[in-house]
């Protein structure tokens, strides 16, 4: 298998059958905080155009960073207290106006009997607080499993769980609205055939992007159900655990472990954009066939080239990609 590499220096992104591309120069962004060493969720602000929503993995405190999306500075920090903070994998902004934090990891194989979701309302001000969230007790019908993927519907507000199983797991939903007393048991209503490390809903409610460490799928959501479309272009990243939309829809962020890491940004095209952005975007006649959209078309889409010269180079790219990643995947705790 041969693989492109477009533009040397630029950034690169896994596609179809190994193919790797330049990405677009979306609006990506890098993390400046060094306090940010491995972020594992993101999530758009709803209340500050412009922000973006992180946090640590497991093995720190239960902090939140509310990063500025251009400069990627810290322009707060949340503190949670009163929480277990056990394995923060997840973050997600309902339109409650509150923040939802996954403290749903589980990297023993599912043996935790429950795991936990923090709420809080985003600040009207941006400035270093110590809350106190809202928590409510998880547990899957079906049993006890790691995860790492939240998202909460931007309409209805329901809150959806993705597990992480290699070689894929399930959606899971949970009560229409969610109980601090006893225990919200979270349902699985389908299938997702990926490695999930993170989930987001566009912000007009009809597209579900969810994505692994080397790929990802989008769906149409209709009335809860979600409908497979195509899968993503991603980005090959150090230990990529996040993902999120830009508050307008058009882009996908993606985000990784370490410290001083990159944003990628992804714009969508096809049937891949959410339906309020495909209907004030014009079909581009001169590429007909991304206008159409909607294929499964691999994990980078329709295997676009950045502009200069292009060299083809053997499946070491792939190769390297993949070792650095059994790499890394062994540094993790057990």
């Amino acid at each position: 298998m041969w693989t492109r590499v477009a533009g040397a220096g630029l950034g690169i992104v896994l596609a179809a059958g190994g193919t790797a591309v330049a990405d677009d120069g979306g609006p990506g962004f890098t993390f400046a905080d060094p306090a940010i060493t491995e972020s594992s969720g993101l999530a758009a602000s709803r209340a500050h155009e412009g922000v973006y929503w992180t946090h640590n993995d497991s093995a720190h405190s239960a902090r939140l960073f509310a990063v500025d999306g251009t400069s990627g500075r810290t322009v707060a920090t949340v503190t949670l207290t009163g929480v277990a903070g056990r394995d923060l994998e997840a973050v997600s902004v309902g339109p409650d106006g509150r923040v939802y934090v996954g403290d749903i990891g589980d990297n023993f194989g599912g043996n935790w009997p429950h795991v936990w979701i923090y709420a809080f309302p985003e600040p009207e001000r941006l400035a270093d607080a110590t809350l106190t969230p809202a928590v409510y007790t998880v547990q899957y019908a079906d049993g006890a499993r790691d995860a790492e993927s939240l998202a909460v519907h931007p309409e209805t507000g329901r809150v959806y769980v993705v597990g992480k199983t290699e070689g894929g797991d399930g959606l899971y939903a949970g009560p229409p609205e969610l109980s601090t007393a006893g225990v919200n048991t979270f349902e699985r209503v389908a299938d997702v055939d990926l490695w999930a490390t993170d989930a987001a809903f566009s912000p007009d409610g009809s597209r579900l992007a969810v994505r692994s460490y080397f790929g990802g799928l989008m769906y149409a959501w209709e009335d809860g159900v979600p409908r497979r479309l195509g899968r993503l272009r991603v980005p090959i990243q150090q230990q990529g655990e996040a993902v999120a939309f830009t508050s307008d829809g058009r882009h996908l962020l993606y985000g990784s472990e370490g410290e001083g890491t990159e944003v990628r940004a992804e714009e969508l095209d096809g049937d891949l954009r959410p339906v309020s952005v495909a209907q004030d975007t014009e079909p581009d006649a001169a590429d007909p066939e991304g206008a159409a959209g909607g294929a499964d078309r691999g994990a980078g889409g329709d295997d676009r080239e950045a502009d200069g010269d292009t060299v083809a180079i053997g499946g070491a790219v792939v190769a390297l990609a993949l070792a650095a990643w059994l790499v890394l995947r062994g540094r993790r705790r057990p």
